[in-house]
């Protein structure tokens, strides 16, 4: 997916998170996010919104705090948000190509990083919106998803940060059945480190290094599964389950 896309994708995502928000009241409790109630998701991703703005529109170099959400609540949250989503989405279109401010993931650009971390923060949060109303999730197209995937994988638990960790090194394979996409995960006592292929060959990628445990199904079930916003059995689970286990309990972000 090309910066464009991401960027077409955060519009959309935030407005169908608001919507929600909306539907469900920033009372209601968020089932995938013990805790939460939608208020402080649209607190927390509205401050985000706001901070991703910042580096583009101010070109800062060094990371900075995230600025604190007013103490609104009701329709004059939702606004708020709305207001803070439609800046980064007008950020973002505005924005050079030769961008330069500060980013925490490889990426071939400042301005391809935030439009591909702030469309997935916020997809992520809009299911998490959509959780509060007690049915299906809004469907993502599952290149869209692989590409979450890919970020998750490659990037968000390669970070000194995560959690995810082994003291005896483990394998876990994740293949998304709809779009061929295959990670090695390696997981050790240093953060993740993982490989991405294209499940190309005739026996649909099964020569890839050997792994103890195997997830496997559409790309959106297995995004959304990684990110503990469906239970592990929404996809397949083959060998060792524990390693599954593992992720879910570690990788909570």
């Amino acid at each position: 997916m090309d910066t464009a896309d991401h960027i077409r994708r955060l519009a959309r995502e935030g407005r169908v998170l608001a919507d929600a928000a909306v539907r469900a009241g920033t009372d209601a409790e968020i089932p995938v996010c013990p805790g939460w109630r939608v208020r402080d998701l649209l607190r927390h991703t509205g401050s985000v919104h706001r901070w991703a703005t910042g580096y583009v529109v101010e070109g800062g170099t060094v990371r900075a705090p995230l600025p604190t959400a007013p103490d609104l609540d009701g329709d004059a949250l939702v606004d708020w948000f709305r207001e803070g989503h439609d800046r980064l989405v007008t950020a973002l279109g505005a924005a050079p190509a030769d961008l330069r401010c500060w980013s925490f993931f490889p990426a071939p650009s400042p301005l391809a990083f935030w439009a591909r971390r702030q469309a997935h923060e916020t997809a992520v949060h809009r299911a998490d919106a959509e959780s509060a109303l007690g049915g299906d999730f809004s469907p993502v197209d599952a290149a869209f998803a692989a590409d979450g995937i890919d970020e998750l994988l490659t990037h968000f638990h390669a970070r000194d940060r995560s959690r995810v960790r082994s003291d005896v090194p483990r394998v876990l394979r994740v293949r998304a059945t709809d779009t061929g996409d295959v990670w090695t995960v390696r997981i050790t006592a240093e953060p993740v480190r993982a490989d991405h292929a294209k499940a190309t060959e005739p026996d649909g990628g099964r020569a890839h290094p050997a792994a103890e445990c195997e997830l496997s199904g559409p790309a959106e079930r297995l995004w959304l599964a990684l990110w503990n916003r469906l239970p592990l059995d929404a996809v397949t689970t083959t060998g060792d389950a524990s390693l599954a286990r593992l992720w879910q309990e570690t990788s909570a972000v």
